[in-house]
């Protein structure tokens, strides 16, 4: 895919962890006074549903809001954001929708019409409080630039490189930050449901580091499993997921189909490779994505499933010895 490695790297970028920074500045005000109309662009979009809603007054005005932008053509980032989004919208639980509300924008509006978007939201088990939207190719990428989400010199209308930055904010009391979309989703929950509600009050818990527990760093295939599959993958859930779940998947797949199947699940695809195609049945259809993969990733990443497998297997093992 033409410029790949750009997406690349703005993930890896990411991958370090999650930053915070401003939108782009306003002008100078009383520091209480949230941006208002006067800042954001009151857009015409279309929802999933072929509603017309209008960006400021029916999405954002006085609410607390994580805004995206997809497409659902997308073969790498977008599927992954989208899963880490659900996760977080589980996590936030019945407050999407009442108290904090997301949103995902395509920036393919020419394709991406409602009826397309309601069956990409379908196929993701998108709940209620999540809306996606569509609208003019103008007024989208208008509204891109004025959230600070438009790369010049990479978006000219050809290539679907895109920003993959995710915007949260609360516009009553003018707080807004960019973050990653791939970081943990806990730490997004968190930042929605309680840093943005009461970012002006000071904890009431004291900062005790003596008492920190020491934490074990990640390994580099644990660390690519957090950012890139933990979205849509477990280890030892008995929960279903957007995918399967992968305890003991080195020792049950062969090891030359599954790091091809972890560089280039696109292809095998469209191969129409036996199991490629029986997971994608399996699981609502939904492709697995081209992460753009190394040969060294793809190693410590399979090194480290086969040692948590060990690691939560050993136990129970244990358990049935006399």
């Amino acid at each position: 895919m033409a410029g790949s490695w750009r997406v690349l790297l703005a993930i890896l970028l990411f991958a370090v962890g999650l930053h915070y920074w401003p939108l782009t500045q306003a002008p100078a005000r009383e520091a209480s006074t949230p941006w208002g109309a006067d800042y954001f662009p009151n857009t015409p979009l279309v929802n999933q549903d072929g509603q017309q809603v209008h960006f400021f007054d029916d999405l954002i005005k006085d609410k607390v809001v994580a805004i995206n932008f997809i497409f659902t053509g997308c073969s790498d980032s977008c599927p992954v954001e989208t899963a880490r989004l659900r996760q977080v919208q589980k996590i936030l639980g019945d407050r999407v929708g009442k108290d904090i509300f997301l949103y995902s924008i395509s920036i393919d509006p020419y394709n991406d019409t409602p009826a397309t978007l309601k069956r990409y939201a379908e196929k993701f088990g998108i709940g209620p409080g999540w809306t996606l939207l569509t609208g003019e190719p103008d007024d989208i990428e208008q509204l891109r630039r004025r959230l600070g989400l438009y790369i010049e010199g990479l978006e000219n209308g050809r290539s679907k490189d895109h920003n993959l930055s995710l915007i949260i904010g609360n516009q009553a009391t003018g707080r807004w930050m960019k973050a990653s979309p791939f970081e943990s989703p806990y730490i997004l929950a968190d930042r929605l449901g309680n840093s943005l509600h009461n970012w002006k009050q000071a904890s009431a818990m004291a900062n005790d580091y003596a008492q920190a527990p020491d934490i074990r760093p990640p390994s580099s295939g644990e660390q690519i499993f957090r950012t890139r599959c933990s979205s849509c993958h477990s280890v030892g859930s008995n929960e279903r997921g957007i995918g399967p779940d992968l305890l003991g998947v080195t020792r049950q797949r062969d090891a030359r189909w599954l790091t091809r199947w972890l560089k280039e699940p696109d292809q095998m695809l469209a191969e129409n490779d036996p199991l490629a195609h029986l997971l994608y049945e399996q699981y609502n259809r939904l492709a697995m994505p081209n992460m753009r993969l190394g040969d060294e990733e793809v190693a410590a990443l399979l090194s480290y499933l086969d040692e948590e497998t060990t690691r939560i297997q050993a136990p129970l093992a244990d358990r049935g010895k006399p």
